[in-house]
Formats: structure tokens, C-alpha cells, sequence
């Protein structure tokens, strides 16, 4: 059940009008059975000083592509209620009309675009109005029989208006609605919410949560008398065969819904979808429209439901199945665009957002985790609502028509248009091993910087989590995940591509870079300093970059691969013989994957650094005391000499080899493979010849 979320001491500190609707706003959207993400709209009428010091009165709606949890004051719009008032009494407005008289209303021009509803809120004879897609409201607007159960709930109280896109005519009608109907406490909009209102911040907020608990009571009552989705048709897997399943299908999902655009995907195996993937009304129920308007942006109209009985021993029948319906839908999404387009439509990615699997769960796919993750939540709401409108009567939608006039709605495009450009490796997942050292660190925040998804893999679990909280908490959440992984065992390596899969898709690059050193004249080299640094350096190099050439194949969107050598896998270094000779063998194994995987598209790079000391756990090893005494100097005289050998005199950082890296894997370098790079400040001795 819904609650109330409002708390009086610290609603009182919210001193101005315009806090306390940031405030209440929030409540609104922290309770996602409230309000979808991105989605409802808050106002409040208040009077303030214009610049010419004049009293005028002022309504602050939300600005459009905000989200009504996060938002803050500078999210809303102010706009003159004396200019607003006069367009009641038209007959008609367009959409653009509406848009560009609203834009002459603003109290400030730096304020964002206003709310697409934002004449319902000026309309209405109310200070503060909510405009909510509660589940329970919606599951009574979607429910074929809505309108008559409301009458039960509500009794008078209500204003029913039918279907209509948001705009001048809707807001109008809503106005109208309630001016005839005095006794109103609130509005219905059918297949799409709820309006509601009241003379303080406060007092608007508790008619929502008041309503809402209204219908919710009405509609668990109703539940309890039936099945949901018409009983269980499937067993749910156990948790470890649904994730081990998923695990292995998705990047051949991604690859299949990659074809126009890159996507990132996620998997959901909650309680809320396993207890719908495998309802008997399921397949039917999921075909028969959006549970709102304000979902179709993120989860188009339908999702794919695969036609597939759970078995864990049917992993690859699921992968044809999987296949053959995202050729299907991405062929009828088309058809469907072609159908409903007008002059100017440019058609988004065929492929489904929300793909549905019997005892498994949910993939959602988006340009990135947090637009995949949305997907998602929209669906979790639909889950909900059809689950309410079943119970009342049949769970009915929006026409075809309808679904993509609000689709391709000119204003809701504008939302999408706010988000940032897309960056060189937007779309992309790389996996660092490594990833908590200097070079793997350096190398994960270079990549998230234009717009990569990262897996730092490293024994040093709390050093990688340290690297990921800190990306993420510049960049958004779950944009670097850190998994343990030691790159010489090969169980550990597969589930870390495993979990890489689940929570990404995919991958499209991976920087082989876990490291170790070690020091001793050739006589002094023991078999166990020998096979350390073979086992480290030559298979665990192996056994990274052989799964994620399978994965790739799986994928068929090909990929880059960039090993991090060393000066010393092309110079014979003194007492180093172990760890130059297996540096030469990581440079030619890289050699040979990229002669294989040109056909697939899969290129293979080799970064040869020298003397990285700085965020080095090598260097900050005995391994510095070792290099020095080589060199019959000080250990703190080590990164002096090393600039002074160079033929540039300068020192190599992190940041540089991240440089190098980021070029192998980006598109500048799409033509490029079984190359080694130097970045050693020039040391004639490694010169390739």
C-alpha cells in the first residue's frame, strides 16, 4: 500500500512556495507506484516580485525531462498566470502554437522548456495540483470497465475524461470537467492517470496519497478473488539456473538487437516478473498495449514474449527462439512505423526494449545501463497495473494509432533530445583486468569519460570496489562494476565474463592488463619464479582474452582486444629473463588472435610501456629494489633514470598508457590489428625493427 512520505518538521523548512512544491515533488517520485520515472507533473500559483519590482502572480510547473524525485528548484519553469489565463477561453491550439506562446510566458528565459501538461495545471482553480500515474489509478483508467467501478470507489467525486493526447484540448477538457462538476475531488484520465489538488502543498500531497489508498483497497479486495494472469503456466528456475541461463543468452540477445545501434542490456528476475513471464494469460496480456502513454518512449508498445517452456537443458533452443522472435518483432515494429509514420518520422531502433522469457525473467535493452534500467522499471509499473486492471475486468490500451502518435510525439522526442551526446564509446562495455592498478584504473576512468561501461577484474577485490565507487559516483550509478578474478584460473575467469553478461550484455573491449615482475640474473631463476610469471603473464593473458573471444563471437559485433606489454617484450633486459621472455610470448599471442579474428571482426593491439612507477603495485613491490640494484643505484633514484635513458627525457604515467589504449580501442583505429605500439619515451634499444 502506498504511504505517506511527509514529514512536518522537515516540510516546515522549506520556507518559499517554490521549495516546498520541490519538496512534495519529491515525495511524489521516490514512491515509483506514485509516479513512473520521468514522468507526472507538479505545480503551484503563488505571487512573487518581477523584475520591475511589480506583485504578479507566477505558476511553477515542472520543466520538461526532469524527474519528479531528483529535480530541484531549478527544474521548474515560472510562468505569468496573467498571460496563461486568456487561452481558456480558444477554442484550439496546436502543440507548436502552445510550446511558443508558453515560451513568452516564462518569468525567466534560462528556465527549462515547461511541462507538456503544463495548461492543466494553469486551468485548474487550484494552488498546488499533482498530476500522477499512480498503479492503482492507472490499473482503474485501463481496466474496460473503469469508468463504472470508479463510480463504486469514488462515488460523485470524480471527473472522468476519455482518452486524448496531452495538449490544449485535454487540459481544457479537464478544466471544464471540474468547473461543471464543483464537488470534485479529483480526475480520471482514462489509459493514462490521475489529477489532483489543494489549497497547500501539503494538503495536495495527502488528496494523492488519500485517493491512491482508495482505489489500492478497492482493487486488493478484488485480487484476492482471483488469480493473477489467469494462474501459474510455468515453473520459475532456480535462482542459479535463471541467472546461469541469461548469463549465456544474452550476448547473443545483444548481438541480435545490435544491429542498427549498440545496446547495453540488463537482466530482472524479481518476484513481480517471474510471477507474470509465467502467468497463463502472459503472452496474451502482454501484447495488448502500454499501461501508459508515458511508458511507449521507453518500452514501445509491446514487448517480445518468447514462446518457450523452461528447461535448463534447452539453452541453445532458447537462443533460436530468442533469435528468431527478435527478427519478428523487429520486422512488425516496422511494419508498424510504416503504417502510422508522418512526413518526418525517423524510426527509432527496431529492436524490442523489453523482452519477456518464461521461468527466467526480463532483458531490457538501452544505450546504457541507467536507459536499459528504465525500461525495466516502466515495465515493472505495467506488471502492476495490468495485474489491477485484470482483477476489476479486461486490461485494455491504447490503439496502434495512438500508442505511436504519443511515440513520436514531437514533444516527447524533444525529453530524449535533452540527454547528453552520445561519446566515442557510449554504447560500449570494456573489462579491465587489472583494474585496480594504476595503468587498469587510469585506463577505466579514460574510457567511462567518453562514455564507457567498465568491469574492473582484479585479485585485490577492495582496490577494484574503490576504483568503481569513485567512477560511479562521478558518472552514474553502475557505470564500473568490480568483480575478484585471478586471470590464471579459468572457472574464475568465466564467471567473471558471466557476471559481465548479466549486468552488461556483453563486452566489446578488453584491456589485458593484470600484472606481476620479477628480478634475478638467468642462473638465480628458479622454476617456481619461471612458471609465476608464465602462469601470470602467458596463460592467465590466454585464458582473458579466449573467453572473451568466444563471447565476441557470440555477440557477432566484433571487438578489440589491447594487451599491455612491455619494452622488454621486444628488448632483452638484464635479469629479467622470466618476465621479458613471457612479454615477448604475450606481443605474439596477441599476434596470432588477431590473425583469427579478423574475420570476426575482432581486432588485437599490443601497448609497450616502460617504467610505469607511478599507482604501481609492481613497482611499489620489491621489484623496485630489485630494478635498482640491476642498475647499481638507489631504489629512489629509479624513476630519475629512467627518464634520463629515454630519448625524449621524460617520464611515462598511467594516463599515458590509458592514451594508448583508448586509441586501439576506438574507431580511429577500426583498420588497425596485430600492431604494438611503443610508449616508452623512446628507448632506443626497444625500437621495433
Amino acid at each position: 500500500m502506498v504511504q505517506s512520505l511527509w514529514i512536518s518538521s522537515q516540510a516546515s523548512e522549506q520556507k518559499s512556495t517554490l521549495e516546498q512544491l520541490v519538496y512534495r515533488s519529491n515525495l511524489i517520485g521516490t514512491d515509483r507506484s506514485v509516479c513512473n520515472w520521468g514522468g507526472g507533473n507538479t505545480s503551484a500559483k503563488t505571487m512573487i516580485q518581477d523584475f520591475r519590482g511589480r506583485e504578479v502572480e507566477v505558476m511553477y510547473v515542472k520543466g520538461s525531462g526532469s524527474d519528479l524525485a531528483t529535480m530541484k528548484a531549478h527544474n521548474f519553469t515560472g510562468l505569468r498566470m496573467e498571460d496563461i489565463r486568456p487561452l481558456f477561453e480558444r477554442e484550439d491550439m496546436s502543440d507548436e502554437d502552445m510550446v511558443a506562446y508558453l515560451a513568452n510566458c516564462m518569468i525567466d528565459a534560462k528556465h527549462p522548456r515547461a511541462s507538456i501538461e503544463t495548461l492543466l495545471h494553469a486551468f485548474l482553480p487550484f494552488r498546488h495540483v499533482d498530476h500522477t500515474h499512480p498503479d492503482a489509478i492507472i490499473s482503474l483508467c485501463c481496466a474496460h470497465n473503469g469508468k463504472e467501478i470508479a463510480k463504486e470507489i469514488f462515488g460523485d467525486r470524480f471527473v472522468w475524461v476519455p482518452y486524448i493526447r496531452p495538449g490544449f484540448k485535454l487540459s481544457k477538457m479537464i478544466a471544464q470537467g471540474v468547473l461543471d462538476h464543483p464537488q470534485a475531488e479529483l480526475v480520471l484520465m482514462e489509459k493514462h492517470g490521475l489529477v489532483t489538488w489543494g489549497e497547500t502543498s501539503e494538503a495536495a500531497y495527502a488528496k494523492t496519497i488519500e485517493i491512491i489508498q482508495e482505489a489500492e483497497s478497492y482493487i486488493k479486495a478484488r485480487q484476492e478473488e482471483k488469480q493473477a494472469f489467469g494462474g501459474t503456466k510455468y515453473k520459475a528456475l532456480t535462482y542459479k539456473e535463471r541467472r546461469s541461463i541469461a548469463s549465456q543468452v544474452m550476448p547473443s540477445v545483444r548481438g541480435a538487437v545490435s544491429d542498427e545501434k549498440k545496446m547495453i542490456l540488463t537482466f530482472d528476475d524479481a518476484e513481480d516478473v517471474l510471477e507474470f513471464v509465467n502467468g497463463r494469460d502472459s503472452a496474451a496480456l502482454s501484447q495488448v498495449g502500454a499501461a501508459c502513454p508515458d511508458h511507449l518512449v521507453h518500452t514501445k508498445m509491446k514487448p517480445l514474449y518468447v514462446d518457450w517452456t523452461p528447461d535448463v537443458e534447452d539453452v541453445e533452443g532458447l537462443k533460436v527462439k530468442l533469435a528468431e522472435g527478435i527478427a519478428a518483432y523487429k520486422e512488425q515494429y516496422q511494419a508498424y512505423f510504416e503504417r502510422n509514420r508522418h512526413e518526418g518520422d525517423v524510426m527509432f531502433e527496431a529492436a524490442p526494449r523489453v523482452i519477456l522469457i518464461p521461468g527466467i525473467g526480463m532483458i531490457n535493452t538501452g544505450k546504457s545501463w541507467s536507459n536499459a534500467q528504465v525500461s525495466g522499471a516502466l515495465y515493472h509499473r505495467a506488471i502492476a497495473v495490468m495485474r489491477g486492471a485484470t482483477a476489476l475486468g479486461e486490461f485494455v490500451s491504447l490503439s496502434e494509432n495512438e500508442s505511436y502518435n504519443v511515440e513520436y510525439w514531437p514533444l516527447e522526442l524533444y525529453k530524449l533530445s535533452l540527454a547528453p551526446a552520445e561519446a566515442e564509446f557510449s554504447r560500449k562495455i570494456a573489462f579491465i583486468t587489472g583494474g585496480a592498478g594504476g595503468i587498469g584504473s587510469a585506463t577505466a576512468r579514460r574510457l567511462v569519460d567518453e562514455g564507457a561501461h567498465v568491469v574492473l577484474a582484479d585479485l585485490n577485490l577492495e582496490g577494484a570496489q574503490k576504483v568503481a565507487a569513485e567512477i560511479n559516483s562521478s558518472y552514474g550509478e553502475n557505470r564500473a562494476i568490480a568483480v575478484k578474478m585471478d586471470v590464471t584460473q579459468e572457472e574464475q575467469i568465466q564467471a567473471a565474463y558471466a557476471e559481465t553478461a548479466l549486468t552488461y550484455g556483453g563486452v566489446d573491449t578488453i584491456v589485458n592488463n593484470a600484472g606481476l615482475a620479477t628480478s634475478s640474473p638467468f642462473d638465480e631463476t628458479s622454476l617456481k619464479e619461471w612458471n609465476l610469471n608464465v602462469n601470470v603473464l602467458g596463460t592467465g593473458y590466454f585464458l582473458v582474452a579466449r573467453e572473451a573471444f568466444k563471447l565476441m563471437k557470440e555477440q557477432t559485433l566484433g571487438g578489440s582486444m589491447v594487451f599491455v606489454g612491455s619494452k622488454n617484450s621486444v628488448y632483452a633486459g638484464k635479469n629479467v629473463t622470466a618476465y621479458s621472455s613471457v612479454k615477448a610470448l604475450e606481443a605474439h599471442l596477441a599476434r596470432c588472435i588477431a590473425a583469427e579474428g579478423g574475420e570476426y571482426g575482432i581486432r588485437v593491439n599490443t601497448i609497450l610501456p616502460d617504467a610505469i612507477l607511478q599507482g604501481s603495485a609492481i613497482w611499489n613491490s620489491n621489484w623496485r629494489n630489485e630494478r635498482a640494484a640491476a642498475y647499481g643505484i638507489e631504489p629512489d633514484q629509479l624513476e630519475e633514470h629512467y627518464r634520463k635513458r629515454t630519448t625524449l627525457l621524460v617520464n611515462i604515467y598511467p594516463q599515458d598508457i590509458a592514451e594508448g589504449i583508448a586509441f586501439f580501442a576506438s574507431s580511429k583505429a577500426e583498420k588497425t590489428t596485430g600492431c604494438m605500439l611503443t610508449i616508452d619515451g623512446g628507448v632506443p634499444a626497444a625500437f621495433t625493427r
